[in-house]
């Protein structure tokens, strides 16, 4: 048995069990290493359906009449804004019920709709189709964060983290490959297409259709105990499906404010005054920018958010004082999502950038040499940043933070070189080493997210750590850097401007390495106040 569990043991939460011998035996074992071996290709089959829209961007442009910052929209705003907003109540379905059965649904749900991507004939049926995509998603990484700090004890979680997230990296590389090469070949084969499929639509068929298959072996996994890693198992949620759809309707509009209601006139009244502001804000910044389509989404986000936390601070008092309540929550949030913010759209825009300053290069080529860059070098940067996060973690308590103020510095100038040379082989040989820094930081936000919760938040701590590297980053950044190409009429500016985010990631940060330690040490103390609270 892992000394650490059994010494956990002595003080177990209330209503909480000790880990059965012959259970306990499977924290850190072979068996957990498997697991982790299969989730992670799971995220890679995430991210390859996610990313592949890199490598056809320019084909997409071209067949359905889009500019940049639609293509951003749909690579961003409208995967990210659907994605966060099921990831609420499909994260809080992970702390009820059987992990591996929901993430086996969201794999069949998201390959469906990556499937249907290659069916599309406009701009609103390709927008639709990744509305699906990021609805499927959002069951994945909740599922396999809470099964992995499960299976892992608190000392190698942030690795094993770590190697999960770095399936992005992998995923996200092989799908400009195979998008790449699907492409291209199938446009060779068939100049006019094949029954009305041309090269990028025959790409999306092609990934989203193993996903099935594979959500089979997903639920073929032994299910882990909630909370064995720390020594315990906690009591199972008797409703757990009623309590989804409760949660459903704190984020769903306009299913909010009957949710809202239940709290009560004051309750009701702070939520519409929350809508007020948020609609105001949405069009002011649509006046100014005249983005329509995206600050809407954007701004549906945002409500959905903050009914999910008014909703939360009502039914879960705990959860909220652990999460919303908890600034260094807040802080790490802002933080990573703002590095999201710069590391997802310039790799998103990597391939179409090469694809427009160097006339004449094959994509199959561009996506063999780009995908294999970021999948080695993310890949490779993931583990060796949470490697060095936990080896931190064991001298100072805040140690892991700076592998995140580390990746934005270190990342600066990268992206200045490598969007502005007009040397190929110089842009081929820095994204390497550019991958590998731009994903130093995905284990460590990914562990310290679930550092500051409870085993049975995890779900939500992922779900919600998730609302900033998707709005946040994904929803914006992508979107941002197009949005300033079609403006500029430069791509180079647009990325570059991506630049702007990073004081905001470097405040974050800094103050999250001061606060961590305190929040880290007081969360038992403080969920069990935030319940007396609620209950006087």
């Amino acid at each position: 048995m892992n000394p650490g569990i059994a010494a956990r043991r002595d003080s177990l939460p209330e209503g909480a069990t000790p880990v059965p011998d012959e259970r306990a035996k499977d924290v850190g074992s072979p068996y957990a290493w498997y697991v982790l071996g299969v989730l992670v290709l799971v995220y890679m089959l995430n991210f390859i359906d996610r990313q592949i829209l890199s490598i056809l961007a320019e084909d997409i442009k071209a067949d359905l009449g889009i500019d940049d910052g639609q293509m951003g929209f749909l690579y961003g705003t409208a995967f990210a804004v659907f994605y966060a907003l099921f990831g609420i109540p499909l994260g809080r379905l992970a702390d009820m019920w059987v992990r591996k059965r929901l993430m086996a649904i969201g794999l069949a749900v998201w390959s469906t709709m990556t499937a249907l991507s290659g069916l599309a004939q406009n701009f609103g049926q390709i927008a639709a189709a990744r509305v699906g995509v990021g609805v499927g998603e959002a069951a994945a990484s909740p599922c396999a964060f809470s099964m992995l700090s499960d299976y892992f004890p608190k000392e190698g979680r942030a690795t094993a983290l770590a190697i999960y997230s770095g399936g992005l990296y992998l995923g996200g590389g092989i799908s400009l490959f195979i998008g790449g090469a699907i492409a291209g070949n199938w446009n060779a084969a068939f100049p006019g297409g094949w029954h009305g499929i041309v090269g990028w639509q025959a790409a999306f068929l092609s990934v989203g259709i193993p996903g099935l298959l594979v959500a089979f072996w997903i639920a073929s996994l032994r299910e882990p105990l909630r909370g064995m890693s720390e020594g315990f198992v906690e009591p199972a949620e008797p409703h757990p499906w009623r309590k989804f759809f409760g949660e459903l309707a704190s984020v769903i509009p306009p299913l909010t404010l009957i949710d809202a209601a239940r709290g009560g006139t004051r309750a009701l009244m702070v939520n519409l005054a929350g809508l007020a502001v948020i609609v105001a804000a949405a069009l002011g910044i649509i006046a100014l920018t005249g983005a329509v389509l995206q600050f809407s989404a954007i701004g549906l986000g945002a409500y959905a958010v903050f009914s999910w936390a008014q909703s939360i601070r009502r039914r879960d008092p705990a959860t909220f004082a652990l999460i919303w309540g908890t600034p260094s929550f807040i802080l790490m949030l802002v933080g990573f999502g703002s590095i999201a913010f710069n590391t997802y759209a310039a790799a998103f825009w990597a391939a179409p950038y090469v694809l427009r300053t160097f006339p004449g290069v094959d994509a199959a080529t561009v996506g063999l040499i780009l995908g294999g860059a970021g999948a080695g070098g993310g890949f490779i940067g993931a583990i060796l940043g949470g490697r060095i996060s936990d080896a931190l973690r064991r001298r100072i308590p805040s140690g892991r933070i700076v592998i995140g103020i580390a990746t934005i510095l270190l990342m600066i100038p990268f992206i200045l070189v490598l969007f502005t040379t007009d040397n190929l082989t110089l842009f081929y040989v820095l994204n390497f080493p550019a991958q590998m820094i731009a994903s130093m930081w995905i284990g460590v936000a990914a562990a310290t997210s679930q550092d500051l919760v409870l085993p049975r938040m995890r779900g939500a701590a992922t779900a919600t750590y998730f609302l900033g590297t998707t709005l946040i980053g994904l929803g914006l950044g992508p979107w941002f850097a197009g949005e300033m190409s079609a403006r500029t009429g430069s791509l180079s500016t647009g990325v570059l401007s991506l630049l702007l985010m990073v004081p905001v990631t470097l405040t974050c940060l800094i103050m999250l390495y001061r606060r961590l330690p305190e929040a880290e040490a007081t969360k038992e103390e403080r969920a069990a106040a935030a319940v007396r609270a609620a209950a006087n």
